[in-house]
C-alpha cells in the first residue's frame, strides 16, 4: 500500500510493507527525575508531551502492521564501552556509572535504563542497545533494516539534536528515506529542536523530511 504524507519541503511516499517506525530512546534515563537527562541540569518533565505524541504514534503504527524497532542507549556495567570524552561529562555533578535514584546511570539493565512504561516494546518488536548517539554506529541495525526489506523510517524520539538527530544523518547516508516526526521528537531546548528539525528538511531535504503526527492521520484518513 502506497502512503503519501504531506510533509517538508515536500511530500514523504513510501510503502507499508517497506516501512518502519523507530522509536529512539525513549527511556527513564532520559524522561523521568533522577537519570541522566537530569543529572546534566535539564527539565526532563517539558518532554511529557512527546511521550504522549510518541504513544499514539506507535498505537497506529502498531494498527498499520508497520514494522516497530526501539533504540536504547546504555553502557556496560564496567564502563568500558564509554569513552573518555563521554564519561568526563558533567565535571561538577553526577556522571555515567554513578548512582542515582533511578540506579547507576545510563547502564544496561538498571531501572532508569528501561523503557517508559507507556512505550515498552511488545514482544515481537525489536531493540537496538546503542552506546553512541547514533542507532547505526556500533549496532546491526543496518543489516535489520535491509533483511527486513526495509527502505524508509519514520523516526520519532529523543533528543532531537542529538540521538534522533544523529540516527537520521546515519540513515541518509545508508541511502534510507526518512520522515521525522516533529511532536513525537522533543529537546530539553525548544531552540535546538526547532533548528535540528530546519537542518533536515533544508536544502530540499538533505537529510530527509519533516512532518506532524496530525498530518500522518490526515494521510490516513482515520
Amino acid at each position: 500500500m502506497t502512503w503519501l504524507i504531506e510533509a517538508e519541503p515536500r511530500p514523504f511516499d513510501c510503502d507499508l510493507n517497506t516501512t518502519a517506525l523507530v522509536m529512539i530512546d525513549m527511556q527513564r534515563d532520559f524522561l523521568e527525575p533522577g537519570g541522566f537527562g537530569e543529572s546534566l541540569g535539564n527539565d526532563v518533565l517539558s518532554l511529557k508531551p512527546v511521550v504522549a505524541v510518541c504513544e499514539e504514534l506507535l498505537q497506529l503504527t502498531r494498527k498499520l502492521g508497520l514494522t516497530v524497532i526501539h533504540t536504547r542507549e546504555g553502557h556496560m556495567p564496567d564502563l568500558s564501552d564509554v569513552p573518555s570524552t563521554k564519561l568526563e561529562l558533567n565535571p561538577l555533578g553526577q556522571r555515567i556509572g554513578d548512582i542515582g535514584p533511578l540506579g547507576r546511570i545510563l547502564i544496561r539493565g538498571e531501572p532508569g535504563n528501561q523503557f517508559t512504561p507507556d512505550l515498552a516494546p511488545l514482544s515481537s518488536e525489536q531493540i537496538i542497545e546503542k552506546s553512541g548517539k547514533g542507532a547505526f554506529f556500533g549496532t546491526g541495525f543496518a543489516h535489520i533494516l535491509k533483511s527486513k526489506g526495509i527502505k524508509s523510517l519514520l523516526v520519532a524520539g529523543v533528543t532531537t539534536e542529538v540521538c534522533v538527530h544523529s540516527t537520521v544523518r546515519e540513515a541518509s547516508d545508508r541511502g534510507f528515506d526518512c520522515l521525522v516526526i516533529a511532536d513525537a521528537c522533543g529537546s530539553y531546548f525548544p531552540e535546538f529542536h526547532h533548528s535540528a528539525l530546519k537542518m533536515i528538511s533544508s536544502q530540499g531535504g538533505i537529510f530527509g523530511k519533516v512532518s506532524c503526527f496530525s498530518q500522518v492521520i490526515r494521510s490516513l484518513d482515520v
